[in-house]
């Protein structure tokens, strides 16, 4: 997900655009909430399209499909969702949705909202990913669900992810005006930038059901996870073995997606969770651009196999491990220190930290506890260094 969040017209819980147009002027307002958001909602579902058609079709060069395409190869190869399509999404949705209420998980309080509230989110992460990967290898095996069966209908279910990522931001639109889960909550007066913003910080269904959660982290990285498994599993029906390039992506895939669920109480401390509301911004991304873009490259790979010598794969693995690495300690470091005040070692010594104050929107006072040894006295946000990257590996 995201981790930067674009510029935003209001304050979290104001409900008037008008302070915004007076300091930016009309132009420039209107610039950033209504004709940006309007050409990201109306451009973004089609580029996702094209992208995996130039994948599927042009051997991934976008030089190739300018030069190509045609508007009669363009409306035959465009995906139109059918039946299949729908059962293979629902199936998934329903699926994850259970694990997320019943596989147990300690109840995680995540951070002071800036309205002073506190959501709470389920932590069965890794026990659902272990079992969602087990089952999907197991009706695979059985023969259950063939084995190209996901890839031969991937431009289906991104059309298909797109349709729903609307239908469920109007959703999402009137349950924060009507029936917010709390006070951070409210509209700024422009629709546009309202639905594409959000209207609702942390919408819930029940108490133990967040639907950032269970969108972010179990449809989108869950998504992830079971898609390139999906790839993986059509090479080998096309090739009878899976080549080491692919089998070294998926590695790196996995273990990167597992250190997110190890971590997963530290992911609701980032910004797309603690600041960015729950509108097309984040919902779509999640929905259908994690499925699209994240797996690019296993896309490619299934039709383009290249089997890499010993050395090259043993040192791919070996290096795209340390990155992931790298990322998740700089993370674990962080959440490790402001959760227990400072009370812990870094590298082997006492940490250097500084305590930053603020004040919420409620007009109470909170503190922070910034790390300023470890990595984290390296450089400001060096996390984002192998996270980089590892997304190049990747």
């Amino acid at each position: 997900m995201a981790n930067t969040s674009s510029p935003k017209p209001q304050p979290v819980n104001s409900k008037s655009p008008k302070k915004g147009k007076k300091e930016d002027g009309w132009l420039s307002y209107h610039i950033r909430a209504t004709f940006g958001p309007l050409f990201l909602m109306t451009s973004t579902p089609t580029s996702l399209v094209i992208v995996w058609m130039i994948n599927q079709f042009y051997d991934g060069s976008i030089l190739r499909f300018v030069r190509e395409i045609t508007w009669k190869d363009l409306t035959a190869r465009w995906p139109v969702p059918d039946l299949t399509t729908v059962s293979i999404v629902l199936t998934f949705a329903v699926f994850e949705a259970l694990l997320l209420v019943f596989v147990p998980g300690r109840i995680f309080k995540g951070p002071i909202t800036p309205a002073g509230n506190q959501p709470t989110y389920r932590l069965n992460g890794v026990a659902s990913y272990l079992l969602s990967l087990a089952t999907l290898i197991i009706c695979f095996v059985s023969g259950v669900i063939p084995l190209d069966l996901v890839y031969d209908n991937l431009g289906k279910i991104l059309q298909f992810m797109s349709y729903v990522s609307f239908v469920f931001c109007i959703f999402l639109y009137f349950k924060g005006i009507y029936f917010p889960s709390s006070t951070d909550s409210g509209t700024s007066g422009n629709i546009v930038w309202d639905f594409y913003w959000g209207t609702e910080l942390h919408p819930q269904l029940s108490s133990s059901f967040n639907l950032k959660q269970y969108c972010n982290c179990r449809l989108g990285m869950m998504g992830w996870a079971v898609l390139i498994v999906c790839f993986a599993a059509k090479q080998y029906s096309q090739l009878g073995y899976i080549t080491n390039s692919s089998i070294a992506s998926l590695i790196l895939q996995q273990i990167y997606i597992f250190k997110f669920y190890l971590w997963e109480d530290g992911y609701f401390a980032s910004l797309d969770i603690m600041h960015d509301r729950f509108g097309y911004y984040i919902c779509w991304g999640v929905l259908s651009w994690i499925a699209g873009i994240y797996t690019f490259v296993s896309q490619f790979l299934v039709n383009h196999p290249i089997d890499l010598p010993p050395v090259l794969f043993y040192g791919y693995l070996a290096l795209g491990i340390f990155f992931v690495w790298a990322n998740y300690d700089a993370d674990a470091q962080r959440l490790r220190v402001r959760q227990t005040k400072g009370n812990t070692t870094v590298w082997g010594s006492k940490p250097k930290i500084m305590t930053a104050k603020y004040k919420t929107s409620d007009g109470k006072e909170h503190s922070s506890i910034l790390l300023l040894s470890g990595w984290w006295g390296i450089a400001r946000h060096v996390h984002y260094s192998p996270h980089s990257s590892t997304n190049i590996h990747l």
